[in-house]
């Protein structure tokens, strides 16, 4: 049935290695981040085949659906956490980013009473503007009270968070103001820290360029591994052939195949999604219906064609409207075209119950 998003784990697995292995060369270790396909078992294995020293997700629920489903490795929660889940995250979690002083005493409290000691990363705000201390002195002082004084917490390490709500870029100099405020801490402290995480895919463009400063020990990756679509799309890797970028494939049946004015006919208003789009007038062009839409994989104009000349127009809540005017084949009802997937695209997809899945392994 269709829709269907096709899975080759071999590629997945392929891509887990070779990123651990750069990473590895400099003294790196990956937390394997599985929040974007809602932690699928077979995928999360994946990583672990791979290297992956640690499993990162930002939902308590995957975590324990993990667990269920035989996964043996520390987990990581990625999201702060709310003050209402801190039973579930002392339960679950071996490791959580925190970014607040009041959220770990009450943590620690957790822990007390479950007697377990949890681990934390502690993290810097350095311009992307999501979690972390601002203030880099308030962050020191905050890390050597949880060092010294709540006991049912071990400050493992700290990290920052970058590339995401801000769009700001991991540079060399990000990663040695990152260095220096774990020296600071550990100078208070008097013991090395373990963990110094610089950061999630994005981050990995510096591994590949090899310009990530010594001292960096942690990176936390999912979309490299899992599509590698950011790497050269958004940083410019351009010589990444070690990374599989089409391990995800969606495949969409046609509906309906016509010739149509490429505009519009009548007064525009908004769409269906409350948006006013705009059209280009390139008279009349064939045009494809697909069984495919924004209900199942959110952004349809991020979606690639892999068969040459179909372009995406757009589309609604389960339709997608496809520019075949130029395609080198000829399509009909029932035909089935193949798109390769961004982050936005995954996360709609692998969460859609109309959305069937099919997993390959190419290493087989």
């Amino acid at each position: 049935m269709y829709p269907q998003l096709e899975i080759d784990l071999g590629k997945l697995r392929h891509n887990a290695r070779e990123v651990v292995k750069r990473c590895s060369r400099d003294g790196i270790d990956v937390c394997g981040v599985v929040k974007c396909y809602w932690a699928d078992p077979k995928i999360v294995q994946t990583y672990l085949d791979g290297g992956a020293k640690q499993i990162g997700t930002s939902r308590l629920s995957q975590i324990r659906s993990m667990k269920e489903a035989g996964i043996e490795t520390e987990f990581l929660l990625l999201r702060v956490p709310q003050m209402c889940e801190l039973a579930e995250v002392a339960e679950l979690a071996d490791y959580s980013l925190e970014s607040d002083l009041d959220v770990m005493k009450a943590l620690n409290r957790e822990c007390e009473k479950q007697d377990v000691v949890h681990k934390v990363i502690v993290m810097a705000d350095l311009g992307d503007l999501r979690e972390g201390f601002w203030d880099k002195d308030e962050m020191v002082d905050a890390c050597v009270f949880v060092d010294r004084s709540l006991h049912n917490l071990h400050l493992a390490g700290i990290g920052v968070n970058l590339g995401c709500y801000g769009a700001i870029q991991p540079t060399p100099d990000k990663m040695t103001d990152l260095i220096a405020i774990a020296r600071r801490i550990e100078e208070r402290i008097g013991r090395p820290l373990e963990i110094i995480s610089g950061g999630a895919t994005s981050t990995f463009s510096l591994v590949h360029w090899d310009t990530i400063p010594a001292g960096i020990n942690h990176v936390r990756i999912g979309e490299g591994v899992a599509l590698a679509y950011d790497l050269p799309y958004v940083w410019g890797i351009e010589d990444m052939d070690y990374l599989y970028c089409d391990a995800f494939t969606l495949k969409a049946q046609v509906l309906e195949v016509r010739t149509k004015a490429s505009h519009p006919q009548g007064k525009l208003c908004i769409d269906c999604f409350g948006d006013v789009p705009t059209f280009e007038d390139r008279g009349m062009r064939k045009r494809a219906l697909l069984a495919v839409g924004r209900a199942d994989v959110g952004t349809v104009e991020k979606l690639r064609p892999r068969l040459k000349g179909v372009e995406v127009l757009g589309g609604s809540s389960d339709h997608l409207i496809v520019d075949i005017e130029d395609c080198e084949r000829d399509l009909k009802p029932g035909d089935v075209l193949e798109f390769d997937m961004c982050y936005a695209t995954i996360v709609g997809a692998t969460i859609s119950p109309d959305m069937e899945k099919v997993y390959i392994d190419s290493e087989e």
